[in-house]
């Protein structure tokens, strides 16, 4: 697979057995819409506990587990919404619901295939070979930096070491990297690895990432 000066690539796809993370067991007690998946409306039904035909945020988030049964970081969920709540009603629908699962049955794929050691978490080492697959050569520096950030804190992850980054943490890592990234480019339109912007366009690309 190419990869280009700045990443980008599609990330994995759904496997089964060993499991990072994802929803918690389904339940849900009323029938799907016509045409609709019935095991996903059952999940969605289950993450859906008011029973208001869409998801909050604190809803997705209880029915969101890592593979060591810690919840998901309130973070990465606000991220997953902001991606799939195309309606921007701040909730998402089952339609949106479809995407989020899908999306998260690939990143277990992902995080899978990057966990090499099984640990259910990934380490600076094995974060250093995800992000070079993807395409995102960071310097030693910079990727400490990103182990600090999203390693939970009292982890004492590094390379080869115990602990380290769990699976929502890894996928939100990834996003960012990834948004960051093409908002550079954006700016660096022949690939020179440098650009000179103004304050206002900085603070612009800042706060527009997740």
């Amino acid at each position: 697979m190419a990869y280009n000066q700045y990443g980008g690539n599609q990330y994995g796809g759904p496997q089964r057995g060993y499991g990072p993370g994802g929803f918690g067991a389904g339940g849900g007690n009323y029938g799907p819409p016509p045409g609709a998946d019935p095991q996903l409306w059952q999940w969605f039904t289950t993450v859906d506990t008011d029973r208001s035909g869409s998801i909050a945020p604190t809803e997705l988030q209880q029915a969101l587990v890592n593979g060591d049964w810690t919840p998901f970081d309130l973070d990465t969920v606000k991220l997953l919404m902001t991606l799939f709540d195309t309606d921007r009603s701040g909730t998402v629908g089952f339609n949106e619901f479809q995407g989020l699962w899908k999306y998260i049955k690939d990143w277990q794929g992902v995080f899978r295939h990057f966990d090499t050691d099984r640990s259910g978490s990934i380490d600076g080492q094995e974060l250093n070979n995800a992000l070079r697959q993807f395409g995102y050569n960071l310097s030693p520096e910079l990727l400490r930096m990103v182990q600090r950030k999203y390693i939970p804190q009292g982890s004492t992850a590094g390379v080869g070491g115990p602990g380290g980054i769990t699976f929502d943490r890894f996928v939100r890592c990834c996003v960012v990297i990834k948004q960051l990234t093409e908002a550079f480019q954006k700016l660096d339109p022949y690939h020179t690895g440098s650009v000179t912007m103004n304050y206002d366009t900085f603070m612009q690309t800042v706060l527009q990432a997740p």
